[in-house]
């Protein structure tokens, strides 16, 4: 075998034998293909093609003894110049093989080839990394796989690979998704980043799939979201997604020092007015939900004061003033836990909101002028939808789980009327869609969505909001749209923006988002004052009871004990039990007043937030308030909402926040029949708890000023038998109040939209668009 054949002339490739030994390995006969090929072998043992090939399908049948012993014979007696030449002929025949297979999806056979690859040539880098790719699909990988690969400190000692880059960052994301926490996992991708030199391509393909990750809220995949976060930062430290993506991963993992130090990095790093101004809310927000710094908070209020009247001064001088739908969510959504000025706050986040929904607009006017989206508002075919089917209403929120949203919006799902509408749910960025949602939410609709273009179980989970709207619009024709999200949620915000639908409306969330797109907002006499109307764009519509009525809630066991926690059985009880943002350093003072002033009471503090800082909060305050510290009591966090309910119960009283009250934590704590004492302010978030008392038909405890939240306190904590009658009050109110009739409830709302879509009609608002 001196003079071997590496290559094949094409004329020598057409024997009636060769075509058959071909047709054979292609079809995966590889027995009849071993038969072929060593009948060529024999016929022409210079051509060592016919070698590679008949160890190749020994391997396939799982003769790896038999492979291997083939594949040396043409290697015996060759020198060494020709053995490495040999070699390479070898290795780039099992390469096309093994990438043939992966494009056909033949993980178990290509992973096979690519071991003797490895065998043969053990530091080929390309080959190493498909084997990582491969360990990912056959669920192999794991520490031992990887360090058995050497692939670590090859790469670490290797120089620049000639390698695309995109591919080695596509490797490092799959196998860090299969098993991001382990140690070599870990080591391998920071070794193999150091390959990488193109920020944009780590940026683009890294950057998504972590935002990709966060809606799961799950703790394995927000701490991935995190290791991509910090690979792309160190790339680009001021990259504004990536700090906006450390910022949200970290809020969620309730990481909040991390979390705020990111937000301040993002504002510090803003470029312009519009995404100062964002970063501002961002910062402001995190500083509240961790509970602590409320003095700097209020400061990045007033800077976001100052800096929207810039912005309003740039859009009318004619600057081109872009404002994306998550500006808009993160500018204002702290601002309402810090003051209760709604004719300020609210006139300027209605500005903001029309600058959001003109830019959003002016980007889609392609959709927008199309024939489907304007033939929707056509006058006959609006005319005639109410005598040719029912009313269709959609429901769109990111909320629709297990979530306060969720946990109050069902019972207007279970109790619609299926005999006369059609009832959609729109579950934006929903990743997986569990029991609670499929029983509350998706079952409950009376038209579920057709599993086609992306959208499966009434499911939003990637689309953007132009898919979205077009779905609405063009595929669902809705006519009603009720969101839940306000601006809680940029997607929902941006889909409301681009109106999709004749009447749309939001409802519950949070307060109104102030778009222009939006027609109306659902109260009730109490939730807003009347004055209310001069400051929102959208018309209020009050309903004539209440604007939220449930059924009840799911109580669990209680795993609070007055011994337990050090706490007399003649003590008097009161709690507080709310989020970090929520927990205003003036409110807090006015509850450590009433505890001072109730002989043999204790202070019960539960809720999220840093909890380290929280302590340090009402340690200090009271200190200055002169309450001894032993007469506080920090709860850590329940297991689930059930017993978080169930817990309730230990309180005598429960004093509610203020500028921001409760609003599902006051349903609960009316539910369980506890007295709750609460401040009226004149915002919607200042008024939920007042409006839902009163629906329950509870005055008492009810404060319009700051001296008589105290009093309500005090009374309540040292009146027992005040306490026993409004928990006896509170019982027989679940027959009588209209806080607890889910069913006449959703015949007001029916009522409401029914009136709405007459006036409508009657209006002849079609050319609107």
């Amino acid at each position: 075998m001196s003079q071997l054949i590496l290559s094949q002339p094409p004329e020598r490739l057409n024997s009636e034998l060769h075509q058959s030994a071909q047709k054979a390995f292609r079809e995966g006969d590889y027995a009849s293909a071993v038969v072929h090929y060593e009948q060529l072998a024999e016929q022409e043992p210079d051509r060592v093609h016919y070698f590679w090939m008949l160890g190749l399908a020994h391997l396939l049948l799982g003769a790896e003894a038999e492979a291997q012993l083939v594949w040396m014979m043409p290697m015996a007696e060759v020198e060494a110049e020709q053995f490495d030449q040999l070699t390479a002929d070898l290795v780039a025949l099992l390469q096309t093989e093994a990438a043939q297979l992966e494009a056909a999806e033949s993980w178990q056979s290509s992973w096979l080839i690519r071991q003797h690859i490895r065998e043969i040539d053990p530091e080929n880098i390309l080959n190493l990394l498909w084997l990582l790719r491969l360990g990912v699909n056959l669920e192999l990988l794991d520490d031992e796989y990887i360090a058995g690969l050497d692939i670590v400190a090859l790469l670490r000692s290797s120089p620049q690979l000639d390698l695309d880059e995109r591919w080695i960052v596509e490797t490092v994301r799959q196998v860090v998704d299969f098993g991001f926490d382990s140690q070599q996992t870990l080591a391998f991708a920071e070794a193999a980043m150091k390959h990488v030199q193109s920020q944009e391509t780590v940026l683009e393909i890294l950057l998504p799939h972590a935002y990709h990750l966060l809606p799961y809220k799950r703790e394995d995949k927000l701490r991935l979201a995190v290791l991509y976060g910090r690979l792309c930062f160190s790339y680009d430290a001021q990259h504004l997604n990536t700090l906006r993506l450390l910022t949200a991963a970290h809020i969620s993992l309730r990481e909040y020092q991390e979390s705020v130090s990111y937000a301040r990095q993002y504002r510090d790093a803003a470029p312009d007015l519009p995404t100062q101004i964002a970063g501002n809310g961002m910062l402001g927000a995190k500083l509240l939900n961790a509970g602590f710094n409320w003095s700097e908070a209020a400061a990045l209020l007033e800077e976001l004061k100052d800096n929207l009247k810039h912005l309003f001064e740039q859009a009318e001088s004619g600057a081109d003033v872009d404002v994306q739908p998550w500006m808009l969510c993160l500018a204002f959504f702290y601002a309402y836990y810090l003051e209760d000025n709604p004719a300020q706050l609210r006139s300027l986040q209605n500005r903001m909101a029309s600058l959001m929904q003109t830019s959003l607009r002016h980007s889609w006017q392609e959709f927008l002028a199309a024939e489907p989206y304007q033939q929707r508002f056509a006058a006959p075919v609006i005319q005639t939808a109410r005598t040719q089917r029912k009313l269709k209403i959609a429901y769109i929120s990111n909320c629709m789980k297990q979530h306060p949203v969720g946990f109050l919006a069902r019972w207007l799902l279970k109790h619609h009327n299926r005999d006369r509408y059609d009832i959609y749910t729109y579950h934006i960025g929903c990743k997986e869609v569990t029991e609670f949602t499929d029983m509350w939410f998706v079952q409950s609709s009376s038209r579920l969505p057709e599993r086609s273009n992306g959208y499966a179980a009434a499911r939003f989970d990637g689309g953007n909001e132009i898919g979205i709207a077009k779905h609405i619009c063009e595929h669902d024709q809705i006519d009603i749209l009720v969101e839940l999200d306000s601006i809680t949620h940029d997607q929902t915000c941006a889909v409301m923006a681009l109106r999709p639908t004749p009447i749309q409306l939001t409802w519950l969330g949070l307060d109104a988002s102030g778009l222009p797109a939006i027609d109306y907002y659902l109260a009730d006499p109490y939730v807003l004052p009347e004055s209310a109307q001069d400051y929102y764009s959208e018309k209020i519509w009050r309903l004539p009871q209440t604007y939220l009525a449930v059924e009840g809630f799911e109580v669990g066991i209680p795993t609070l004990r007055r011994d337990r926690l050090g706490i007399p059985q003649d003590a008097v009880v009161v709690l507080t039990a709310q989020n970090g943002k929520k927990r205003h350093p003036d409110t807090i003072r006015l509850q450590l007043r009433i505890v001072k002033n109730v002989p043999n009471s204790y202070l019960l503090i539960r809720g999220l937030g840093d909890e380290a800082q929280v302590q340090v909060l009402f340690t200090q305050l009271a200190e200055e308030e002169g309450v001894a510290l032993d007469r506080l009591r920090f709860l850590p966090r329940d297991p689930d909402e059930e017993t978080h309910r169930a817990n309730l119960g230990i309180a005598d009283v429960v004093l509610d926040t203020f500028p921001y009250n409760g609003a599902t934590t006051t349903l609960e704590t009316l539910w369980m029949g506890v007295p709750i004492v609460t401040k009226v302010g004149q915002q919607w978030a200042a008024r939920n708890s007042y409006a839902m008392m009163t629906n329950a038909g509870i005055c008492e405890g009810i404060a319009w000023t700051d001296e008589a939240y105290i009093e309500w306190g005090v009374r309540l904590g040292e009146d027992a038998q005040l306490r026993e009658q409004i928990a006896l009050k509170l019982k027989q109110s679940r027959q009588t109040s209209p806080l607890w009739d889910a069913e006449k409830f959703a015949r007001d709302v029916e009522r409401a939209y029914e009136q709405m879509w007459d006036l409508y009609l009657q209006q002849g608002r079609f050319g609107w668009v």
